[in-house]
Parts: C-alpha cells; sequence; structure tokens
C-alpha cells in the first residue's frame, strides 16, 4: 500500500503527495476491475443523456448550471453524512478520505457565488435529487458496504471527467478565472490525480469482501448512475422551459443546427465576415410592431385568396 508522504517544511503544506503506482498487479477480480466493468454500459448511458452532450458541448444555460450546483450540493451532503457516519467502520474506512475528496464546503462556496449570502433560504430539494438522497441514507444506516459504490461512483468521476466539464462551465459562463463558481471541481488537497485514483483503487481491492458482497456493490454503483442519470433528465427538462438566453448584444444564442462557425454572426464576432447574421436579423425585424401588422395584414388576404380559390 503507498503512503502519504511528508510534505516539505516539515508538514507546513496540506497537499498530499502518494508515490506512484503499478497496475500491474490488478486482477480481473478486484474490486476496481468489477466496478469498471460491470458500470461500463451504465456510464456509457450517462455520457450520453442529453443534459450531459449539451454541457460538453458547452450549450449549459447559467440558471441550469446553478441548479446542478444545488443538486450536487444536496447529494454530497448525504453523501459525506453517511460517509463521517461511518468512517470506523471496516467496510468503509479506508476509504474516508475528507480532506482530499469532501466536496460539500466547496459546494456551498459555489452556491455562494451563485446565489449570494442567504443561499440557504433560495434552494431546495428536487424530486429526483431526494430520491438520490434517499438512497445514500439508507445505505449508510444499514447497509453501510454498498456505500463504496456510491463513493466510488462519485469521486472518481469529479477526478476524471468532472475536470473536462470544471473548463467548459468556465468558458461558456463566463466565469472568473479565479474559480469562482467551480470550486466543486477543484481537489487543492491532491497533487496527483492520477496516483490518488491508483491509491483509492488500491484501498478498494484490499478490502475485506466476499464474492457475493462485490456483486451487491457493482450492483449500487450502477444503482448510483440511474440515479445520476434521473437528475440529469430532469435537469434537461427544466432546462427546454428556461428562456433562451441572450448574448452579447442581445442576440438569442445559436439555435444549435448546423455548424455554428458557418454562422454569419458568429464570424462577425471574430472580425471576419459583415456585420450581422441574416438569421438574427430577420428574428429581430419580424418583432417590430409595424412590420408584424404588415405581415398580419398580408396573411388576412393570402387567407381570403386561398378560401376564393377553393370555394
Amino acid at each position: 500500500m503507498p503512503s502519504a508522504l511528508e510534505s516539505p517544511e516539515g508538514g507546513e503544506e496540506d497537499i498530499l503527495r502518494y508515490e506512484e503506482m503499478e497496475d500491474n498487479a490488478v486482477s480481473p477480480m478486484d474490486l476496481s476491475e468489477l466496478l469498471k466493468e460491470g458500470t461500463k454500459e451504465s456510464h456509457d448511458r450517462a455520457e450520453n443523456t442529453q443534459f450531459v452532450k449539451d454541457f460538453l458541448k458547452g450549450r449549459i444555460k447559467k440558471e441550469l448550471f446553478k441548479l446542478a450546483t444545488v443538486a450536487l450540493y444536496f447529494t454530497y451532503s448525504a453523501l459525506e453524512e453517511e460517509m463521517d457516519r461511518n468512517k470506523d467502520n471496516p467496510v468503509f474506512a479506508p476509504l474516508y478520505f475528507p480532506v482530499e475528496l469532501h466536496r460539500r464546503e466547496a459546494l456551498a462556496k459555489d452556491l455562494n457565488y451563485f446565489y449570494g449570502e442567504d443561499w440557504k433560504e433560495k434552494i431546495q430539494c428536487s424530486e429526483a435529487t431526494q430520491q438520490y438522497v434517499d438512497r445514500i441514507h439508507h445505505v449508510g444506516q444499514h447497509e453501510p458496504e454498498l456505500l463504496v459504490a456510491h463513493a466510488y461512483t462519485r469521486y472518481m468521476g469529479d477526478l476524471s471527467g468532472g475536470q473536462v466539464l470544471k473548463k467548459v462551465a468556465q468558458r461558456a459562463l463566463k466565469l472568473p478565472s479565479t474559480e469562482e463558481g467551480i470550486q466543486f471541481y477543484v481537489f487543492d488537497n491532491i497533487s496527483n490525480a492520477q496516483q490518488f485514483k491508483q491509491l483509492y483503487r488500491a484501498r478498494m481491492n484490499a478490502l475485506d469482501l466476499d464474492k457475493n458482497t462485490k456483486e451487491r456493490i457493482v450492483e449500487e454503483a450502477n444503482k448510483a448512475f440511474r440515479f445520476n442519470m434521473q437528475v440529469f433528465d430532469e435537469l434537461d427538462k427544466i432546462g427546454r422551459s428556461l428562456a433562451e438566453e441572450a448574448q452579447d448584444g442581445g442576440f438569442p444564442a445559436h439555435d444549435g443546427k448546423g455548424d455554428i462557425r458557418k454562422c454569419p454572426y458568429y464570424a462577425d464576432k471574430l472580425g471576419t465576415a459583415s456585420p450581422g447574421c441574416p438569421f438574427h436579423a430577420a428574428v429581430g425585424l419580424a418583432r417590430q410592431p409595424l412590420v408584424q401588422l404588415v405581415l398580419a395584414a398580408c396573411m388576412a388576404v393570402a387567407a381570403g385568396a386561398a378560401a376564393w380559390y377553393i370555394l
């Protein structure tokens, strides 16, 4: 088992560094491998939900990102409460890394940034998130060995794909370079994510679990993915009901059809085309009261002509 190394200057730094580990001793029956193979299909489905696909393309509304942060706050509050409860339980204790992994406080900072100091009074747990939270509490209190599945699903994902989402969100939402609003994705106390994940997997593999328990953990991990997908679907439905957010200058965002780089408006933003996108110009013109009146009159004449022709 790799050990944490002493930090320089007699331990003045809080950041932990871990010795590099070799993966050549991994067995197909190790829990880390069973989870990797046993959740592959669920992982692929989660990545292909509409919410995640839109997020990865940078099509994320700020209001929806805020709601996603709220969902994460309630989820991690439940998860870390149960982890604290079971920190001395041998079925979970080796995976207890509160300093390195816990996200609740980071999410509180993000919510304070988005909603203000009274953020606790402005947020509420959604239906899909509540179902997820209830399952985590049930597991922590009645089947603590399954808590491994929820911790693995969340934290290993945060240290992997979550780092991609961090950059996408920062760019798409024009968040500060100081990482305000995305503290959830910042792990200050992990100096090397890859090495830490290797340590975490080694600790999982060292847990004293029988074959049946390992199978139950894999099954629970797939449930965790399903709970996450239900939250994604819920967010996607909310996103479709939100008004289209405006870009600079008051124009609505690109409708996502076709290559955005071929839109003259987009090119104009880069200084490579004549000003104005025909699509946006037409929409803007159509919103003028006088133009709407003329269009209505034309439609009435056209409708009358059509009725005359049919008769």
